[in-house]
């Protein structure tokens, strides 16, 4: 078997890998927190991989080396980006990690091009910028709707606390009434009971 199709036998797989991998995280609703530790520890082992996954693509040649090496990047900065999305677990890095997927996805399909010819190529290429954009504007929707959620979140807790602010004070104001049907030291201990009720001063 030539180097070329041991080459085209492993990118197929790494490429399948990589989408099944790129679909699952696109399929996660949330990413589990990580402490600071954890984090330091992802690093550590991204960059340990990295050494490994490099060194395995010395054994190739030419452009299978070339795909080697950008499924190795890939791999790494994949890694970093869902780290660093679980440890600051915000919508804005979680957008940044989906981002790295597809341009790991991205760089690797460009490197196979490289193995075809002509209008064969450019359709490869436009297809991988395709799916870069794609990836890209997913990556974009998704953190606009988990800010706009944590917007309403927001607005929906305000609104409550407001509404029920609004909600004792009337209260209140029905137990003080109710307090001007009697006199002297009965009406004094009633206002004192609805101010102590309603936390009024």
């Amino acid at each position: 078997m030539s180097r070329l199709m041991i080459a085209l036998f492993v990118a197929a797989g790494l490429s399948v890998a990589g989408s099944a991998s790129a679909q699952m995280y696109a399929s996660k609703t949330a990413v589990t927190p990580m402490s600071k530790d954890g984090y330091a520890m992802a690093k550590t082992n991204a960059d340990a991989q990295y050494k490994t996954d490099k060194d395995a693509c010395s054994s190739f040649a030419g452009n299978a080396k070339d795909i080697c090496m950008a499924e190795a990047k890939g791999k790494d900065a994949i890694a970093k980006a869902d780290a660093e999305a679980a440890y600051q677990n915000t919508a804005k890095h979680r957008e940044s990690a989906r981002v790295a997927h597809a341009q790991a996805n991205y760089d690797v399909a460009v490197e196979k091009c490289d193995d075809l010819a002509g209008n064969t190529k450019d359709v490869c290429v436009k297809e991988a910028k395709a799916g870069l954009v794609k990836g890209k504007a997913d990556a974009k929707v998704d953190r606009v709707v988990a800010d706009t959620r944590q917007d309403a979140a927001v607005k929906q807790t305000d609104a409550r606390k407001e509404a029920n602010a609004d909600k004792l004070d009337a209260d209140y104001k029905v137990a003080i009434e109710k307090c001007d049907a009697l006199a002297g030291a009965a009406k004094d201990s009633c206002v004192s009971a609805a101010k102590a009720q309603f936390a009024k001063s």
